[in-house]
């Protein structure tokens, strides 16, 4: 079998960034996916699940609720637990989602009071959440976007 492009990427080398995973089209459709890389793979912890589950909630609900809630296909965590994929309707780059991702950072650092969607009609593992490790490792992918734009994968 041929190996999926994402499985290509060096993750020995790759940092915190934003990154243009793949564009799909079909039917004159295209979708984009973003890679929100929040920790260096293999050389970092990876994010604990209760807080990557803060995140997942948090982050849907901004970007469903935000400007641009129609370009939204989904938003959600990685299954090596090193970030989250945002796919979105469009033949966009990083830069495109820039100003969005840094902004639902801000509003899961800045976010107090009830998770949204955590509630045992809500969701299926409603009690695994941690809002202040979600607001500490988004805290620091936040600084990492600001002070060092990382949108191409390293070779």
């Amino acid at each position: 079998m041929k190996k999926i492009a994402s499985f290509t990427v060096n993750h020995l080398k790759l940092l915190p960034g934003l990154y243009l995973s793949r564009k799909d089209s079909s039917n004159g459709c295209t979708v984009s996916t973003f890679d929100l890389r929040m920790t260096a793979p293999n050389r970092e912890p990876v994010i604990d699940m209760p807080a990557l589950h803060t995140i997942e909630h948090l982050g849907a609900t901004y970007l469903r609720n935000s400007a641009r809630k129609d370009d939204v296909v989904y938003f959600g965590p990685m299954g090596c637990r090193t970030g989250c994929y945002l796919v979105m309707f469009g033949d966009l780059e990083s830069e495109d989602v820039y100003t969005l991702v840094t902004d639902m950072c801000r509003f899961i650092v800045g976010f107090e009071g009830d998770i949204p969607g955590a509630k045992p009609e809500e969701c299926g593992n409603y009690s695994e959440q941690n809002l202040n490790m979600a607001k500490f490792y988004i805290g620091r992918y936040l600084e990492e976007l600001t002070s060092a734009k990382r949108f191409v994968y390293p070779e």
